[in-house]
């Protein structure tokens, strides 16, 4: 049958994620955790799930029918959906700069990777970590790099009293404390 007589879209790219946004002409700064988090999803894609699921779509393709055989076409949109993972992650791990936030271990400026213990004017204290687009978990209390108190909080050092503008207004927050994980120790 005639590629053009298929029910997939003529542009299987156009339903695929965007890449959260960079600065323009930015740089992908992650950590080596949220790194080699990314590369080993990257590697089980594509050495674990998706000859998993070639496999089932080569078994149902020679069931004979694909019109109406489920495994053929439920295999083949989960394979298109790895390939657009896959493109994803290769792209994003191809512009990302790992930064080590270890270095700045004992450093009281908040730079990227930095665990940053702040108040507001209300009086709550939240803790954030900062962390690459990629990376970036709010349940974990990690922030983007590039949000609104990540970039308000970078550069600032304890006891600093800064201005967060975000969507609710502009409210006024302090630094309390800056901690950086410490350098990993390597067998000599």
């Amino acid at each position: 049958m005639s590629k053009a007589f298929t029910k997939e879209s003529e542009d299987a790219d156009a339903d695929e994620p965007l890449l959260p946004a960079l600065p323009p002409g930015g740089k992908n700064y992650i950590t080596p955790a949220g790194y080699g988090a990314l590369r080993d999803e990257l590697l089980a894609l594509i050495d674990i799930e998706r000859p998993k699921v070639v496999d089932v779509v080569h078994w149902a393709a020679s069931n004979g029918d694909r019109s109406e055989n489920g495994d053929y076409i439920y295999g083949k949109k989960r394979l298109r959906e790895i390939d657009r993972r896959i493109r994803f992650l290769t792209q994003r791990l191809e512009i990302a700069v790992v930064a080590e936030p270890s270095l700045h271990f004992g450093n009281d400026q908040v730079f990227f990777g930095a665990s940053v213990t702040y108040v507001d004017d209300t009086g709550q204290a939240r803790t954030v970590r900062i962390v690459g687009v990629d990376e970036a978990d709010s349940a974990l209390g990690e922030v983007s790099w590039v949000s609104p108190i990540a970039r308000t909080l970078l550069k600032a050092r304890v006891g600093d009293v800064l201005r967060l503008v975000s969507p609710q207004g502009v409210a006024e927050i302090e630094v309390l404390a800056v901690h950086y994980p410490a350098a990993p120790i390597t067998a000599a």
